[in-house]
């Protein structure tokens, strides 16, 4: 498989397949992560300069993780000793060999600069989970903060044990960004859109949902209505807005909101991104196209210049399915291709046992 991957980046085999690279490729196609699809074209290439953990892998000697941190840093001449070690310890002791052998401090330092993030998600009972991996000098600026602010968080009853600490660090996080939502200038940016059917509304059984965030309970969105900026979007069943601004060629405020709520991410199959999404016109604006929601589809930087510079086209039925299309008007799959679709449309993917 690795050697398949490999001759395959040579030959940009990816390429026509909606992918920006043989990465990129892979976990789309195979559902895998960025990072994992990354190491796996890395180890491809320095395997063919490795024969000893080559064998040991296709042997089964090694896995492919441990042979995936491997790769590395073995050389041709350390490549057997470093096999026999390897059989021994954990996948993480080989990474670990591997961050301290094939990096300098400042390379580290660049590193640790690329892959800062800031991630949050929903969590059952009405929470959300952060986590955040920041370069040492940023995230100590953020400890410093918390900490600073935190202790100005009155302590709230039943909460002076010595593990409530972390209560007070999650008020000063949620003062500080209050603070800064306040201060902002452009009340579209500051404002928290939550979204009520009308038929919750009309029951008042229901939840809301704030955007980009989880179920909220009818009191929270009362609470929220006092103390943020707040707009209220009541839908109908198909989640589109009972009333619709003017139209537009760029999408208003409230229905780029709508937008991205509707479709979440890029919607090319796979793909997933979330940054650098851009609203577009499925039937072109050009071609007499409306600026209107069910005429609209969020779609990456990448795969919007696919469309406009490259011939590729998508469409999205009533229902909000989304088909996408090569230049030649073959419709796009994701996953693996049925066995006749690879020969007709991709004879050399499918040689190579993608």
């Amino acid at each position: 498989m690795l050697a398949n991957v490999a001759e395959a980046d040579r030959r940009s085999l990816w390429r026509g397949t909606g992918a920006r690279d043989m990465a990129h490729y892979l976990w789309m196609r195979h559902g895998i992560s960025d990072w994992k699809a990354r190491r796996w074209v890395a180890a491809a290439h320095a395997l063919e300069q490795l024969p000893a953990i080559s064998e040991a892998l296709a042997t089964g000697e090694l896995s492919i993780d441990k042979v995936v941190e491997l790769t590395r840093f073995a050389t041709l001449a350390t490549e057997r000793g470093l096999i026999n070690w390897a059989k021994g310890v954990s996948c993480g002791a080989i990474r670990h060999r591997g961050d301290l052998a094939s990096r300098t401090l400042r390379e580290e330092t660049r590193e640790a600069q690329r892959e800062r993030r800031l991630n949050w998600w929903d969590i059952e009972g009405g929470r959300i989970g952060l986590e955040a991996e920041l370069p040492a000098a940023e995230g100590a600026i953020v400890v410093n903060t918390i900490e600073r602010v935190a202790k100005t968080i009155p302590v709230m009853p039943g909460e002076d044990g010595p593990f409530d600490a972390g209560a007070r660090r999650a008020d000063a996080l949620v003062a500080v960004c209050s603070a800064k939502l306040a201060e902002d200038p452009d009340p579209d940016r500051a404002t928290v859109v939550v979204h009520a059917s009308l038929d919750a509304l009309v029951s008042g059984r229901q939840g809301a949902e704030i955007e980009r965030g989880p179920v909220i309970s009818s009191e929270a969105a009362r609470r929220l209505s006092c103390t943020t900026r707040m707009q209220m979007m009541v839908e109908d069943a198909s989640g589109d807005p009972i009333r619709v601004g003017r139209i537009l060629r760029e999408p208003p405020a409230w229905m780029l909101r709508q937008l991205r709520y509707r479709d979440r991410e890029c919607r090319f199959p796979g793909c997933g991104a979330r940054r650098f999404t851009q609203a577009h016109h499925i039937v072109w604006w050009e071609k007499g196209g409306a600026t209107t929601l069910d005429n609209l589809v969020l779609i990456c930087f990448f795969h919007h210049r696919l469309v406009h510079e490259h011939g590729w086209s998508v469409k999205r039925d009533k229902d909000g399915t989304v088909s996408w299309f090569y230049p030649n008007s073959v419709r796009y799959r994701a996953g693996p291709a049925p066995h006749a679709e690879r020969i007709d449309r991709q004879p050399v993917l499918a040689a190579a046992s993608f």
